[in-house]
């Protein structure tokens, strides 16, 4: 049985696509995504991205991280989705419903409102999330917010300087997150300019992640640092983020930014099943 893929990425944050509602792709598990993921071995990705008819949105997005765990939410896949379906669309996750529609910038996403309260992020136990009393050597302090999924942000003088690579799986699996979290570290420069670096869960490090550039200029927005609408520029480039809504932070969050397909093949199944 051969399966057709789309491969994508949004801004170097890269995808292995399969379309569930064309022909026929396998049920998809831990282990099966994990091998697809695989660079070596396999397709490779940093995420595998499932679409599936849905009976509540136009479709149905699933994703699956390259250790296999299945994930609530992603930015830079809803964008990727968004650029395949080529219209607007209503997305259903794990999060829940999302908006994608294309525009002059690429692909803008309604990500939906963030959440603060400390058992939304999950944390294990209650503590204030603006400021958070808790540090891992240099990376004290941080916020955290849920954008459909776990966000943990540190404001640094220079992000590039983090070894983010040694901390990152330090935090990601530290118990106060019981549900793992995403580790961003990010250094402001300018009222609407941030510089972002993202250990993403169950990923490791990655060029782009849109839900960290979303969680990354919420927590600075909550903390006076820039206005609501800000670049967020990572490794693999620019995106822009704004948080719509008054004073009492109700608002949705809006994510714009690039989608790009790289290519198109299959692959055999029987050779990625045990």
């Amino acid at each position: 049985m051969r399966v057709p893929f789309v491969k994508m990425h949004g801004l170097g944050n890269d995808f292995i696509v399969l379309d569930a509602r064309e022909g026929d792709v396998p049920a998809m598990d831990a282990t099966l995504a994990a091998a697809l993921a695989n660079r070596h071995t396999g397709i490779g990705c940093d995420q595998l991205v499932l679409i599936e008819p849905s009976s509540i949105a136009d479709l149905r997005m699933r994703i699956f991280n390259q250790d296999g765990s299945e994930v609530e939410a992603c930015g830079n896949a809803t964008r990727a989705v968004g650029l395949l379906h080529g219209k607007a669309a209503a997305i259903e996750t794990l999060a829940g419903v999302i908006h994608a529609a294309p525009n002059d910038g690429g692909i803008s996403v309604d990500m939906g409102r963030p959440r603060f309260d400390w058992d939304a992020i999950p944390l294990a136990w209650p503590m204030d999330t603006l400021t958070m009393p808790l540090g891992w050597e240099e990376l004290t302090a941080p916020t955290a917010v849920n954008v459909g999924n776990p966000h943990v942000i540190f404001f640094v003088p220079d992000a590039h300087a983090v070894p983010l690579d040694v901390l990152g799986p330090v935090i990601e699996h530290d118990p106060a997150f019981p549900a793992r979290v995403n580790v961003n570290v990010a250094t402001v420069t300018a009222r609407d300019a941030i510089t972002l670096r993202v250990w993403e869960r169950g990923a490791g490090l990655t060029l782009a992640c849109g839900t960290g550039a979303c969680a990354t200029a919420i927590g600075a927005m909550r903390r006076g640092l820039v206005d609501r609408r800000v670049t967020v520029t990572l490794p693999g480039g620019p995106l822009i983020i704004e948080w719509r809504g008054g004073a009492d932070d109700s608002g949705g969050i809006t994510m714009t930014g690039p989608a790009t397909e790289a290519f198109r093949g299959s692959f055999e199944l029987s050779a990625f099943q045990a």
